[in-house]
């Protein structure tokens, strides 16, 4: 069980990387039509807020990781090393908690709960992006809006 659940975070951290990777870095920098934060602030703010969370449960894990300050959120390089590093210590802390019985500190009820809890935020600005991206007249491609339901290829 262990396998899976680590599997289903790096399916998903995957995921969240295929969709950068399909947006024009120009793009980062479209806001929705009802303000807010722009593409890449999402995406920052995704990883921002994994590093909250280490930092509260796992703050060991985080020796190497900074966050990502609004300034730089159209940088793409950035946005994808980040995402890849942060995502590589989430999984770690998940192995961590799993292994430990299943508890992560500051965090109730169980792992499994906090891995759900992690890819139902995150997905919700998935969403968001889509969304944004509608709004600025640059759709994802139908292969893209698709392919991010594809886990069994990812």
């Amino acid at each position: 069980m262990e396998d899976q659940l680590l599997d289903t975070w790096s399916i998903h951290n995957r995921t969240n990387l295929y969709l950068l990777d399909a947006i024009a870095p120009e793009s980062l920098k479209d806001v929705p039509a009802s303000k807010g934060r722009s593409v890449g602030e999402l995406f920052a703010h995704t990883h921002n807020v994994r590093l909250m969370w280490l930092q509260a449960a796992a703050a060991e894990l985080m020796a190497d990781l900074a966050k990502i300050e609004k300034e730089k959120a159209a940088d793409k390089a950035l946005l994808h090393r980040s995402l890849e590093e942060s995502g590589r210590a989430i999984e770690k802390l998940l192995r961590n908690a799993i292994q430990a019985g299943g508890k992560v500190k500051g965090f109730k009820p169980h792992a499994v709960a906090f891995l759900a809890y992690l890819i139902s935020h995150e997905s919700y600005h998935v969403g968001e992006i889509g969304m944004t991206l509608t709004q600025s007249s640059h759709p994802l491609d139908k292969k893209v809006a698709y392919g991010i339901w594809e886990w069994c290829v990812r």
